[in-house]
C-alpha cells in the first residue's frame, strides 16, 4: 500500500510504502527512511504485519497519518522533518477497532471506520483530556494577586462520598425501604447477590440485621413499602409480602418459570415471567391480589409503573419494553432494545393532577429516549433523545428537591431532574456505578446508595443545577499564562504581579517564619502552601511595591491532584509577559533532533502609560524529571520592547518584541536571531502558526496573515483585517479561519475562503464567566434561532429594561450571531407568550423546547 505525503508548503512530499512489518518513506533524491511496525506479543514469529487501510489527518497543513493492520490495530505515523529532509518515521500504537476496508478522519474530530465485516462505526477523538476522563476538563486561571487560583472545571455535578464499605461479593442490585409511609428517612438497605440477599439497618451506623423479614437465601429483584406499611420482596421464585404485624404471605411462581423483571408503586405490582406480565393490586384488607395477566408475544426486557398520582387510587399506565425493540401499552417502536424504563412527573406541580407524565426509555445502544405520555389516552408525544454512554443505561428513581427524579447509570452516572419547569440531565463527576437506589437519612436527606466494584457506597450530590463543578488550588501571584506539556500532561503556570514585592524580600513573611521557628529559605516555598498565611493574604492583600517593581514565578502543577510539583522565583525585577512550549532544534544534535523547551518572555522594570521597560529577555528552560522540574538553559536580551507573544514555528521560535516579529533559533549560549519584520502597526499581542502560515494579532489593528519565505529568509504579510480591533485573544479554527476576541467583549470569526469547520469555541471572560460559541450546521437552524431571538426581544424583554440589540451592539454591531442566553429564557416566559411565539415560528412550544435542548446537548 502507498500513502501520499503532502508536499510543497504542507509537508516534505513523497510517499509512505507500507510493506510487511515496515513502513518506509521514499522520495525523489532522498535516502530511504524506515520504521518497524509494532507487533502483538502473541503474534507468531513467522506471521508478518500488513497495513490494510489508512487515513491522513490534515487540513491544509500536514499533521499525521493513521494506519490499520490486518488485525485491527491502528497506529499513528508521524514524520520528523528537518526543512525538506525527513529524518525519522515514528510509528506508535493508537487503538484497536475491527479491521476496516477504509478509514477516514473528519475535521470535526471523528474517525469513521468502514468495517470489513459487521457494522460501520464512528469514533470521536477527545483532546486536552489530561486525566483520561470521559469528558475533557477545562483548566482556568482566575483571580488577581494573593486571591489567584488555578481551577479545573468538569461538566457535571460534584458528588460527595459519605461512606464506603467492602462487600463479600459483587452485588447485582441495591434498594432502600422505609418502616412506614410517613417516615422521613429510610430504615433498610437491601443488597442483592446472585444467590443471596443482605439487609442492613440504618441508624447511627449501618449494620447487618436478620429481623427484617426478607428472605436471605435468594436474590432480590425489587423491594417496595406498600401503602399499608407492609414490605414486599420480589425474588425469582415469587413475591414475599411482609405484613406490619410480621405475618408473611408468599406467592409462588407457577411451574418452573422465574420472575425476570418487576416494578411497583405503593398500590400496584407488575412482574414479568419471560413474555408474560402479571399485574397485582393491594386491596383494602392489605392483601396482594392477582388482577390481570397479559401475554406480550416476546420476552420482556424492562418495565415500569409510575407512583400513584395525588388524589388517585392507582396509576393508569404500565410501560413494558420487549426484546423486539418496542415499548408495549404505549405502542412505540424503538431504534434499539430497551434496557430500562422509568416514569416521571414533570411541571410546576410534579405529581399533581395537572402535571405531565414522561416516560424515560434507556436503550442498549446507550441512548436515553424521553417522551411525554398523554394522561388520558396514553399516547406518546414530543420524543427526545440523548446519548449517555457506551454502557446500556440503567434508570433508578431518586429524590431531588423533594421530587421524584432519575439517576441513569451508564459508562458514567447522570442525574435527571426538573429545574424551573425544564427537565435537565447532567453528568455526575464520579466513576461508573453498577446499581443504585434513593437514600434518605438524618445526615443525608437526599442522596443515594450505590454498589460499584464490590463495595457499597453512600453518595450525595452537591449544588444541584450547576453546570460545572470545580477544584481549585491557590497561586502566589496573578496568573498570566498557562501551557500544557504535550507528552507529560503537566501544567506550566506563569505568574507575575506589578508593584509587588518578591516573596524572598518580604520582611513580614520572614518575621512570621522566625516567630514560628521556620527558616528564611522556607519563604521562597510560598505563602500559598500555608493555610493560615494564605487566608490572611486573601483577606488583607499583600504589601505594595513601587511602580516598575515586579514579582514573578514559574510553577509546574500536576493536573490530577492540582498539587505544585515545582516552583521557581524570577530574579532581576523581571515580570512574565509571554510563555510557550516550543520544540526547538538542539544545536549540539547532529541528526536534527528537537527537544521541547519552555520559553518565557520577560521584561525588567516594566512600566505602563507609556509601555516601556529597562530590558526584555527570552528565558529558555529545559524540562526535566518527566515534566516536573525546570532548569534554566540560558537567557537572551532582546531589543524592540517587551516580548508580548511567543510561538513555535518549524523547530524555531517566533517572538513578538513590541511591534517587531522575529524568528529565533536555539543556540548553545543564547537565542540566535535569524529573521525579523518591522512593519507591524503597534504591539504584537498574540502569535499562532499553522503549517507555513503565521497569524499575528496586533493590540489595536486586529489580525495579520503572514508567511515565511525560506529561500529569501523573509517574512511578509499577504492578508489582514480591514477593521481595527483591540485584540486580546486569537484562536485558529482551521488553516484559513480565525476567531478573534477584543478588549470590549466582542468575538468575531475572520476567514479567507468561505468554508469553516464546525467546532465549539469556548471563551472565558474578565468577570469570571465561561461560555461557548457553536456554529449552526444548517440554514434552517440559523433562521429558526434568529427568529426566536427576535420574538424574545419583543415578548420577553430584559428585566432592567435595556434594549437587547443596543446592549449586544454597544462596541461593535452584532452580525450573524444569535444570543443563546436570551433564547434559553423561552421556558421562563408565560404559557400564553410561549404559544404565541411558537405559532409565529410554525411550531408547538414542545418543538421549540426540543430545539433549545438539542443545541445545548451538542455543547454539554
Amino acid at each position: 500500500m502507498l500513502i501520499p505525503v503532502p508536499g510543497g508548503a504542507d509537508g516534505p512530499g513523497g510517499v509512505l510504502v507500507c510493506a510487511e512489518n515496515f513502513i518506509i518513506y521514499k522520495n525523489q533524491d532522498h535516502e530511504e527512511v524506515r520504521a518497524v511496525i509494532p507487533r502483538r506479543n502473541d503474534l507468531p514469529g513467522d506471521r508478518g504485519v500488513l497495513i490494510v487501510s489508512y487515513a491522513s489527518h490534515k487540513k491544509k497543513a500536514y499533521s499525521f497519518f493513521l494506519v490499520q493492520s490486518e488485525y485491527g490495530d491502528i497506529y499513528k505515523v508521524t514524520l520528523e522533518a528537518q526543512q525538506e529532509t525527513v529524518t525519522a518515521v515514528k510509528v506508535k500504537y493508537f487503538d484497536t477497532v475491527p479491521p476496516c476496508a477504509s478509514i477516514a478522519v473528519l475535521k470535526t474530530g471523528f474517525l469513521f471506520a468502514a468495517s470489513e465485516y459487521g457494522n460501520h462505526a464512528l469514533y470521536q477523538f477527545i483532546v486536552a483530556n489530561l486525566l483520561g476522563e470521559e469528558i475533557p476538563q477545562i483548566y482556568a486561571l482566575t483571580g488577581r494577586g494573593p486571591r489567584s487560583a488555578l481551577a479545573v472545571l468538569r461538566p457535571g455535578l460534584a458528588v460527595t462520598e459519605l461512606a464506603a464499605s467492602p462487600l463479600p461479593g459483587n452485588p447485582t442490585a441495591v434498594f432502600t425501604v422505609k418502616h412506614a409511609m410517613g417516615d422521613e428517612f429510610d430504615a433498610y438497605i437491601v443488597v442483592s447477590f446472585t444467590n443471596a440477599t443482605l439487609v442492613f439497618a440504618i441508624g447511627e451506623e449501618v449494620k447487618e440485621t436478620n429481623d427484617s423479614g426478607f428472605l436471605g437465601t435468594v436474590p432480590t429483584l425489587h423491594t417496595q413499602l406498600l401503602a399499608d406499611n407492609s414490605l414486599l420482596q420480589v425474588h425469582p421464585g415469587g413475591l414475599r409480602h411482609i405484613r406490619p404485624d410480621r405475618r408473611i404471605n408468599e406467592w409462588k411462581v407457577p411451574g418452573r418459570r422465574q420472575i425476570t423483571r418487576a416494578t411497583t408503586n405503593e398500590h400496584q405490582v407488575a412482574i414479568a415471567l419471560g413474555g408474560d406480565v402479571i399485574y397485582f393490586e393491594l386491596d383494602p384488607m392489605g392483601q396482594l391480589l392477582e388482577a390481570e395477566k397479559k401475554e406480550m408475544g416476546d420476552d420482556v426486557a424492562c418495565l415500569d409503573i409510575a407512583p400513584v398520582p395525588e388524589g388517585r387510587a392507582r396509576c393508569r399506565f404500565l410501560a413494558v419494553g420487549c426484546y423486539d425493540s418496542t415499548v408495549r401499552v404505549l405502542g412505540r417502536a424503538l431504534p434499539a432494545i430497551p434496557e430500562s424504563l422509568l416514569m416521571l412527573y414533570g411541571g410546576a406541580d410534579e405529581g399533581g393532577p395537572d402535571s405531565g407524565l414522561f416516560l424515560q426509555v434507556a436503550l442498549q445502544n446507550g441512548v436515553l429516549m424521553r417522551t411525554e405520555v398523554d394522561r388520558i389516552s396514553g399516547q406518546l408525544t414530543d420524543p427526545r433523545s440523548r446519548f449517555l454512554g457506551t454502557r446500556p443505561p440503567r434508570l433508578f428513581p431518586v429524590s431531588v428537591r423533594a421530587h421524584r427524579s432519575m439517576l441513569a447509570l451508564s459508562s458514567r452516572p447522570w442525574l435527571g431532574f426538573s429545574d424551573h419547569g425544564r427537565f435537565s440531565i447532567i453528568p455526575l463527576s464520579y466513576e461508573a456505578l453498577d446499581y443504585a437506589a434513593g437514600f434518605a437519612s438524618d445526615q443525608c436527606p437526599e442522596g443515594f446508595v450505590a454498589v460499584s466494584k464490590g463495595s457499597l457506597r453512600i453518595l450525595a450530590v452537591e449544588n444541584v443545577g450547576e453546570t460545572f463543578n470545580q477544584q481549585v488550588t491557590r497561586l502566589r501571584y496573578t496568573p498570566r499564562r498557562l501551557a500544557i506539556h504535550p507528552t507529560h500532561n503537566t501544567l506550566f503556570v506563569a505568574e507575575a504581579d506589578h508593584a509587588a514585592i518578591p516573596l524572598a524580600e518580604r520582611e513580614d513573611v520572614k518575621e512570621r517564619l522566625q516567630a514560628e521557628g521556620g527558616m528564611e529559605s522556607d519563604a521562597v516555598q510560598g505563602i500559598e502552601f500555608d493555610e493560615d498565611m494564605a487566608a490572611l493574604e486573601e483577606q488583607f492583600g499583600t504589601p505594595r511595591g513601587q511602580p516598575g517593581q515586579w514579582a514573578a514565578c514559574l510553577r509546574i502543577v500536576d493536573p490530577a491532584t492540582l498539587s505544585t510539583a515545582f516552583v521557581v522565583e524570577l530574579d532581576n525585577n523581571e515580570g512574565i509577559q509571554s510563555m510557550c512550549l516550543a520544540p526547538l532544534a538542539s544545536p549540539s544534535a547532529t541528526n536534527g533532533a528537537v527537544e521541547t523547551m519552555l520559553v518565557v518572555g520577560t521584561a525588567s522594570g516594566l512600566r505602563y502609560y507609556p509601555t516601556e521597560c529597562d530590558a526584555a529577555y527570552l528565558r529558555v528552560y529545559r524540562i526535566l524529571d518527566a515534566g516536573r522540574r525546570l532548569e534554566l538553559l540560558h537567557k537572551t536580551q532582546v531589543d524592540g520592547g517587551p516580548v508580548g507573544a511567543l510561538c513555535a514555528f518549524k523547530s524555531r521560535l517566533l517572538a513578538g518584541c513590541g511591534s517587531i516579529l522575529r524568528l529565533y533559533e536555539l543556540g548553545k549560549k543564547k537565542m540566535l536571531r535569524k529573521c525579523e519584520y518591522k512593519q507591524l502597526p503597534h504591539y504584537i499581542a498574540s502569535l499562532n502558526a499553522c503549517g507555513s502560515r503565521i497569524y499575528v494579532g496586533d493590540s489595536q489593528e486586529s489580525v495579520h496573515f503572514m508567511k515565511y519565505k525560506k529561500a529569501d529568509n523573509h517574512l511578509y504579510i499577504f492578508a489582514d483585517d480591514a477593521s481595527p480591533r483591540y485584540v486580546t485573544s486569537v484562536l485558529p479554527l482551521d488553516y484559513d479561519t480565525m476567531a478573534v476576541a477584543d478588549k470590549f467583549g466582542n468575538v468575531g470569526v475572520l476567514r479567507l475562503p468561505p468554508d469553516v469547520s464546525a467546532q465549539v469555541i469556548v471563551y472565558g471572560t474578565a468577570m469570571g464567566g465561561i461560555g461557548a460559541f457553536y456554529p449552526f450546521s444548517s440554514r434552517e437552524d440559523a433562521d429558526f434561532f434568529t427568529h426566536l431571538e427576535m420574538h424574545m426581544r419583543q415578548e420577553h424583554p430584559p428585566l432592567c429594561g435595556r434594549d437587547h440589540m443596543a446592549f449586544r451592539s454597544a462596541y461593535w454591531p452584532v452580525k450573524d450571531c444569535v444570543d443563546g442566553d436570551l433564547c434559553a429564557q423561552y421556558p421562563s416566559a408565560l404559557g400564553a407568550k410561549q404559544r404565541s411565539m411558537a405559532e409565529e415560528l410554525d411550531r408547538t412550544p414542545g418543538e421549540v423546547l426540543k430545539k433549545l435542548e438539542d443545541i445545548r446537548n451538542k455543547i454539554l
